[in-house]
């Protein structure tokens, strides 16, 4: 079959790889009809790369037809549509029972004190093959695999696999006070997402930022505020001024590691990357550090006893944390990896012919599977009005 492999920093190839096959009673095989490119997948694309090996399988966000199950598999039966959430979870152990998913004790990569295996994310989340290709092997698919109905575009349903359930946990984490202010740091695919959602789910005020224009606009298209982060030197003042002099009474960090304005975790970023690929995982595993401007913007920005909702991937160990200013101000912080399936039931009515959260309006490139790699170029640089990218096998 064909498939997105890496082979080093911003080098991925569509190649022939082997056809999946149900190895584990609890498999199944899936027949890949749409899937996204995630901007979590652009870490691996830039930062993460110590942690694959050429020809690793990226992506992690893909639906399809089911073609076969293991003996173990009696909820699904091939011609089933599925959407396959990113994290790999038993459905059933201690960790499972509390719906704290992306920690499955079952899938836990001990070995590197992670959590629940990922599709397509490294040897950090257990380096297994993921669904930017014509086929998946789906492990744990008693449990994990989401069905869904035969008819409506894939687009309707695709975004279950991980960013709309991981911008509905972002909302929900931040806890904003019915007809109270949410501000969203960063209007990529996820930051679009927890914004409508913020609105639908009673916000009074929700005021999207970003610099790239097309984002921008998008997000005013669905009836947010939007703040140009373009030349503003005082990003945390302006929100404040915003809101009553006091701030937003939450913020999501829908950016993470990667964002802009922040040389010197940029330089100690490159700086690893150029290591060889056991001396990079030893400094990243024990001084790592992220670029914080957002999330320390995020925790100066939100108001005394705020909530600060960090859906962005980090992945430092040395991060400097404004620890003063949090304790005084009262802020609390939430975060981690989106739990898929504890989201999924209230999310599932939502995704009607009335499309409240507009999420067939989320996708600005659709492509086949072999132009992945121009794909990922754009979507790093943001080209060509990039939002949000799917592909076609």
């Amino acid at each position: 079959m064909k498939a997105l492999t890496w082979h080093g920093k911003r080098d991925v190839r569509v190649e022939d790889v082997p056809d999946p096959r149900v190895e584990e009673p609890t498999d199944a095989v899936v027949r890949i009809t749409s899937t996204a490119i995630c901007g979590s997948d652009l870490h691996l694309y830039e930062v993460l790369g110590p942690y694959l090996k050429p020809g690793d399988v990226l992506g992690h966000e893909p639906m399809g037809i089911v073609e076969e199950v293991g003996r173990g598999v009696t909820r699904l039966k091939p011609g089933d549509r599925v959407v396959v959430p990113f994290n790999i979870s038993c459905g059933s152990c201690w960790m499972c029972r509390r719906q704290l998913y992306a920690q499955c004790e079952t899938t836990q990569v001990t070995d590197e004190g992670k959590g629940a295996t990922l599709f397509g994310y490294t040897s950090l989340y257990g380096s297994v093959p993921g669904g930017q290709a014509e086929y998946l092997r789906v492990p744990q698919a008693q449990f994990g695999p989401i069905k869904v109905p035969g008819a409506g575009p894939d687009e309707r349903w695709l975004y279950l696999s991980d960013i709309l359930p991981t911008a509905w946990q972002a909302v929900r984490y931040a806890d904003t006070p019915p007809g109270g202010t949410l501000a969203v740091f960063g209007l990529g695919p996820v930051g679009q997402l927890a914004a409508r959602i913020g609105r639908h789910l009673g916000a009074g005020r929700v005021i999207g930022q970003d610099l790239v224009p097309e984002r921008l606009e998008l997000a005013r298209r669905h009836g947010i505020e939007v703040l140009d982060l373009t030349d503003l030197d005082d990003v945390p003042g302006a929100l404040i001024d915003l809101v009553d002099g006091r701030g937003p009474d939450a913020v999501i960090d829908a950016v993470g590691m990667e964002a802009h304005g922040a040389p010197l975790g940029k330089l100690a970023q490159a700086t690893a990357g150029r290591l060889p690929d056991k001396l990079a995982r030893t400094m990243t595993d024990r001084v790592g550090v992220d670029r914080l401007v957002v999330l320390h913007a995020a925790i100066k920005a939100v108001r005394r006893g705020g909530t600060v909702s960090v859906t962005g991937v980090y992945g430092g160990e040395q991060d400097p944390m404004p620890m003063m200013e949090m304790f005084d101000r009262g802020v609390q912080l939430r975060m981690g990896q989106c739990h898929v399936r504890r989201w999924v039931d209230e999310i599932m009515p939502l995704l009607s012919d009335e499309d409240p959260l507009g999420v067939e309006d989320l996708r600005t490139h659709r492509l086949p599977l072999e132009q992945a790699p121009q794909a990922y170029e754009m979507f790093q640089k943001k080209q060509d009005g990039c939002v949000k990218v799917v592909l076609a096998p």
